[in-house]
């Protein structure tokens, strides 16, 4: 039976490459996206026609037991999980707090913190009880500091990244490996950076800045999430931050969009 990679948030960007990669070095990759059904089905078969094994589910992760009941499917009738990546932004663009329904920004917070909560609670003590497994969460420049007009997103984010630490605190000793990935950047994704943006704006961003590999891959962006899944307890990475060579990181300048 192959180790299974689940994968909350697996659409054209880094979540469908980090399937892709995982599915290369001999995992079952399950795959779950909120819609486009269409696309998902070309990403498991590209998967299947390198030699992979992979399947998907459409998933809404904010409805009640959603998550809580793929968990117990894949476990009883896929596999056992073994790593499981939480992929799920909630960027709604700069709005000021005034324009920021108390609906959207409690939806920010149910898709970024709480989705990985009720994940980590479903799954982490599943793990625990076979001594080991890996989670991956995906993260943003808005975790580590705020900006104008990101109030839900930074408050969503920042809460991630705590829980992260302690999911860590709790579950380390018991070989779990919980690592936060802030991804600081613009990710050549058409799904998301693409549709934030609008296809000509995107465009234009891929053809200027992508050109000069000032866009953060996704396949590349895979590789190092395959890598902190593969590393030896004795130097787990637990945070890390993913960026362009010419971005300048987030502590050195101030700008008004968190990527």
């Amino acid at each position: 039976m192959k180790p299974v990679c689940l994968i909350i948030g697996a659409g054209a960007g880094i979540g469908g490459h980090v399937g892709k990669r995982f599915a290369r070095d001999g995992y079952h990759v399950v795959l779950c996206r909120r819609g486009n059904a269409q696309g998902l089905e070309s990403l498991i078969a590209e998967i299947e026609s390198d030699g992979g094994s992979a399947d998907g589910r459409l998933l809404n992760i904010v409805e009640e037991n959603a998550v809580e009941e793929l968990v117990l499917d894949v476990e009883k009738n896929t596999g056992p999980i073994e790593v499981v990546v939480h992929n799920i932004g909630a960027q709604i663009g700069n709005r000021s707090l005034t324009d920021t329904p108390l609906k959207t920004f409690e939806l920010g917070w149910r898709l970024s913190c709480f989705s990985l909560f009720r994940l980590a609670h479903a799954v982490l003590p599943i793990m625990a009880e076979r001594g080991k497994g890996t989670l991956l969460v995906t993260s943003s420049t808005a975790a580590r500091r705020g900006n104008a007009g990101q109030h839900s997103h930074a408050a969503a984010m920042g809460g991630r990244r705590m829980l992260c630490q302690s999911l860590n605190a709790e579950f380390a000793a018991q070989n779990i490996h919980v690592a936060h990935i802030v991804i600081d950047g613009a990710v050549d994704a058409p799904d998301t950076l693409g549709k934030m943006l609008g296809e000509n704006a995107f465009d234009k961003l891929r053809q200027e800045k992508g050109n000069e590999d000032g866009l953060m891959l996704p396949s590349h962006i895979a590789d190092t999430y395959f890598h902190i899944a593969q590393q030896h307890r004795s130097v787990w990475t637990h945070e890390l931050d993913l960026r362009s060579f010419s971005d300048e990181a987030w502590w050195n300048h101030a700008v008004s969009v968190s990527f």
